[in-house]
């Protein structure tokens, strides 16, 4: 059977001070991001387990726990790429992200709209969760997301495109309580190539829904 493995960094711990500083950075992808590939491969195993017993007594929350920790798993491994030690400002046609700057005006309005939505979505997340832009292919918009957990709160069908952690071991030793602080200083290393590139994928590899 196949299996989840961490993902390398693109870049150095020290890349993406000083927003994130290099220990946060290693905690948060070295410890907890690889505990999520450990929890989805570990609740594999047991399903598998579950299938050759018939024993289904434990479904729910076997099925639970693949949606926490695999989906942790996919949103760490798009966050990682989505940031950059010389990222930041907003998508520009000169730089070669022309159609991902007019899909989010012709969504949100203007990229000021956009920004101070994903902010607000993301700093009063109730607890953990994460900000998110994501492709939505009914409309083939954008649209933003306050996912909760991992998981919680997550129109089906969206491509995420842009994450923002709002977990408290993406900031706490850095930010401390201040979680809009932390999310304000992430604009400034968003890698607006790569949320590109994943936004033309989505368009291209997501069929149609009919609405």
């Amino acid at each position: 059977m196949a299996i989840y493995t961490l993902p390398e960094l693109p870049y150095d711990y020290a890349a993406l001070e000083p927003v994130i500083n290099p220990l946060i950075v290693e905690l948060h992808h070295d410890k907890h991001h690889a505990a999520y590939v450990k929890g989805a491969n570990d609740t594999l195993e047991q399903l598998e387990e579950a299938r050759d017993k018939e024993a289904w007594g434990s479904i729910n929350g076997l099925e639970k726990n693949l949606a926490f920790h695999l989906s942790g798993h996919i949103l760490h491994s798009i966050y990682w790429h989505n940031m950059t030690g010389d990222g930041g400002g907003e998508p520009l046609e000169k730089d070669g992200v022309g159609d991902l700057a007019d899909a989010i005006a012709e969504s949100f309005g203007s990229f000021a709209k956009f920004k101070a939505q994903l902010t607000k979505a993301a700093a009063t997340t109730q607890g953990s969760g994460w900000g998110v832009l994501a492709y939505e292919p009914v409309s083939r918009r954008l649209i933003v997301e306050q996912v909760y957990d991992h998981q919680g709160n997550v129109g089906q069908g969206s491509v995420p495109i842009l994450v923002f952690d709002a977990w408290e071991h993406a900031f706490y030793l850095q930010y401390k309580n201040q979680k809009v602080d932390f999310i304000d200083a992430m604009w400034a290393v968003v890698n607006w190539q790569d949320v590109a590139k994943r936004y033309a994928e989505a368009r291209e590899r997501t069929p149609l829904i009919a609405p």
